[in-house]
C-alpha cells in the first residue's frame, strides 16, 4: 500500500469553504479511480508546538499500490484540483509538502 501525504500552508485569506471544497474534490476521486482506498483530511492536532513548520492542514490518500497512486497523479481531475491547491497555498508550490510512504502488507 502507498500512503500519499500532502500537507499545506494555506494563505491566510483562503476561506474554510474553499479549503473544504478542495479536500472534497480529492476525496471524490475515490469513486472512480481503481485502487484509491481511502482519503483522510484534517487539521494538525499535534501538541508539539512549532513542529508542523506552518503546515497546519492536509490530507492522506491510501492507494492499493504504486500503480494506483501513479494513475491518480496523472488523472486530469486530480491535476485541476492540485492546481487549485497550489494556488491557495502560501507561496504556491512552496506551501505544499508531499511525502509518500510504502506501507508493508
Amino acid at each position: 500500500m502507498i500512503r500519499h501525504c500532502v500537507f499545506i500552508r494555506f494563505r491566510p485569506d483562503v476561506a474554510n469553504a474553499e479549503k473544504e471544497a478542495i479536500f472534497a474534490e480529492i476525496a471524490a476521486l475515490r469513486d472512480r479511480l481503481p485502487g484509491f482506498l481511502a482519503a483522510h483530511v484534517g487539521v494538525n492536532v499535534s501538541p508539539e508546538t512549532g513542529m508542523d513548520k506552518g503546515y497546519g492542514e492536509g490530507f492522506m490518500v491510501d492507494f492499493a499500490d504504486a500503480a494506483a497512486r501513479d494513475a491518480y497523479l496523472e488523472d486530469a481531475d486530480h491535476r485541476r484540483t492540485g492546481a487549485k491547491l497550489v494556488a491557495a497555498a502560501e507561496g504556491g508550490v512552496q506551501g505544499v509538502l508531499v511525502y509518500d510512504l510504502e506501507i508493508p502488507d
